[in-house]
């Protein structure tokens, strides 16, 4: 008789393993380091919005929610997507809730690529963008961005095009760089896609966190792309509540249909008390305006602490994430300083190489100064230390 632990089950992801967020969050807490590795706040959410959640399960909305979400919810984003972009989408048609962003960037990269596809991909990239593509078949076709601005090379993307290009992955406000898109991206992706059997997937969920006045140049906001385009947003990261799983994509009618196909299978439907809470939660819009200026100050904080230090840094322009530069302090490979700090001085860090397919290492750490003001001072006074 065959039994399972004689036969070992042929992996369909060989190169993956334990994420770098899990393995770096749980040395932090081994070892009592601050953690800022995973990128989640140490600080709540609203009480309002927790007071909007107790009231709704105690008005019984226990049950399965709609598939596509619930309708109060999909018609909240429409207004605010309105309001913020001027843009429309139709909430019955075009608007999913999803059991996190990273569901939503999973069901549409299932939606599009299929055996023998090319999906482009900048690099360095979020973890789940290449597992996403590779389960569906696809081949993931890299373009390298490099420090300390990570700009595009288009011609390079342009040189990169096959007629087996089927998506292109896109991040904007970037992780783990902090990069944000201009228009003239905007316009040099139009000009590649507009002729081409090629969809987007648009990873956003950084959307409201930009610094020094920046705008959030969404692909939604480019009629060519807006056509294309799979929008993927967190209220995890807009709220504070990366532990409630509650995202959404927003996509025309057509792409929607596809992409509800795949979502029916993967959670079928999202938390259904939360749904009705942001929906309230989302009627008033300085909820989210008020985040540039939050994070911008704990930025800004957590920058000035290290400023005596001999990290060097471009400040981010978007996202609640830093990348320091430590080339003139060690030459240690980023993977072993990252654990020798968590060890040695108490502070956790993702080293930037683990976004990059070949692990180019730059000697680059990434921080998440989404944490409290105490938090980032004690850090930075000990990574001042080096």
């Amino acid at each position: 008789m065959i039994t399972p632990s004689r036969h070992l089950l042929p992996s369909k992801l060989p190169n993956v393993g334990t994420t770098i967020f899990t393995v770096m969050s749980r040395l932090a807490q081994d070892t009592g380091a601050i953690n800022l590795s995973q990128g989640f706040p140490s600080f709540d959410c609203s009480p309002d919005l927790v007071a909007l959640v107790e009231k709704y399960l105690r008005k019984g909305a226990n049950q399965y929610a709609p598939m596509a979400g619930v309708p109060a919810l999909r018609e909240a984003l429409a207004h605010k997507t309105l309001a913020a972009y001027g843009v429309s989408y139709d909430p019955e048609t075009e608007i999913t809730v999803t059991s996190g962003a990273t569901e939503a960037l999973y069901a549409a990269v299932a939606a599009v690529v299929r055996p023998g596809d090319e999906v482009l991909v900048f690099e360095p990239a979020y973890d789940s963008y290449v597992p996403a593509v590779e389960l569906n078949g696809g081949s993931p076709v890299f373009v390298t961005l490099t420090p300390p601005d990570y700009l595009i090379d288009w011609e390079e993307v342009r040189s990169k095009v096959t007629d087996r290009t089927r998506l292109i992955m896109v991040n904007t406000p970037h992780n783990p760089t902090g990069r944000v898109w201009t228009t003239d991206d905007l316009n040099q992706l139009a000009d590649i896609v507009q002729d081409k059997p090629i969809w987007v997937v648009s990873d956003e969920v950084y959307e409201h966190i930009l610094f020094e006045g920046r705008t959030h140049h969404s692909l939604m906001t480019h009629p060519v792309l807006r056509e294309r385009t799979f929008i993927c947003g967190s209220f995890g990261k807009t709220f504070h509540i990366t532990g409630w799983k509650i995202g959404y994509c927003l996509a025309p009618a057509g792409l929607t249909t596809e992409f509800r196909k795949v979502h029916q299978f993967l959670t079928f439907s999202t938390v259904t008390p939360m749904q009705y809470a942001l929906a309230d939660f989302l009627s008033v819009p300085e909820h989210y305006e008020s985040l540039p200026a939050f994070y911008e100050r704990k930025r800004n904080l957590f920058l000035d602490s290290i400023s005596g230090s001999r990290f060097r840094f471009k400040p981010a322009e978007g996202s609640f994430f830093q990348i320091l530069s430590y080339a003139g302090i060690t030459d240690e490979p980023d993977y072993d300083l990252a654990i020798r700090l968590t060890k040695e001085i108490g502070i956790a860090s993702v080293p930037v190489s683990v976004f990059y397919q070949q692990r180019n290492d730059y000697q680059l750490l990434r921080f998440c100064f989404a944490k409290d003001d105490e938090l980032l001072l004690r850090a930075g006074e000990r990574l001042s230390r080096l």
